[in-house]
């Protein structure tokens, strides 16, 4: 009985360690490309102002739509209990301000964790017949937004937003880390998200 706990223990600290090299391996990655759309995912916003986190994903985001690397910007993200607008709406309107067009910009309103949003962004995508996109996050969420876009059948290539507030700050990063590695590991086991 000894030797299979010692062995779960070892187990659990290998794939932990493994998965944590995964996060910060696909957080150095920058694969951006020409796509059929740049989806950029939410984060928290203050009555329609992007938080510091959300702004940097959005800079990043707008600078590559304007560098002709997709025709289409996707902005996700629903809204939080007591709040007046989505986090979407917020993205729409910094994207517009920036000089993106409306013609050019989809909406995903509803997520209210990461997997919610990809589900959507994959239906909506599909409809108008794209099949792939670029993704732009913090450099920690990288990984689990790309397997979980692959798991809602679109072709995808990360470019982290390298501003984010959360890289200047370690605690930051270490609590993002291993949010990341539980949430990662509650995918995989149950299918499901923890509630991001």
């Amino acid at each position: 009985m000894t030797r299979l706990i010692v062995a779960a223990l070892v187990g659990g600290v290998l794939a932990v360690g493994y998965t944590t090299f995964r996060v910060w391996q696909q957080g150095d990655r920058d694969d951006r490309r020409q796509a059929d759309a740049i989806v950029v995912l939410g984060a928290a916003q203050y009555d329609g102002r992007p938080s510091p986190v959300f702004r940097a994903r959005l800079e990043h985001a707008v600078a590559l739509y304007l560098d002709g690397l997709a025709p289409y910007l996707v902005v996700t993200g629903g809204k939080a209990d007591g709040d007046r607008t989505t986090e979407a709406d917020a993205a729409r309107r910094y994207a517009l301000d920036r000089g993106v067009p409306a013609s050019a910009i989809l909406v995903e309103d509803r997520g209210r964790n990461t997997l919610e949003s990809l589900r959507a962004v994959g239906v909506a995508l599909r409809e108008r017949g794209l099949t792939n996109a670029v993704f732009v996050s913090d450099r920690t969420h990288m990984l689990r937004v790309l397997r979980m876009a692959r798991d809602q059948g679109l072709g995808g290539w990360g470019s982290p937003t390298t501003t984010s507030p959360v890289d200047a700050d370690p605690q930051r990063w270490l609590r993002a880390t291993a949010h990341e590695v539980a949430a990662l590991g509650a995918y995989f086991l149950t299918g499901g998200t923890t509630g991001d």
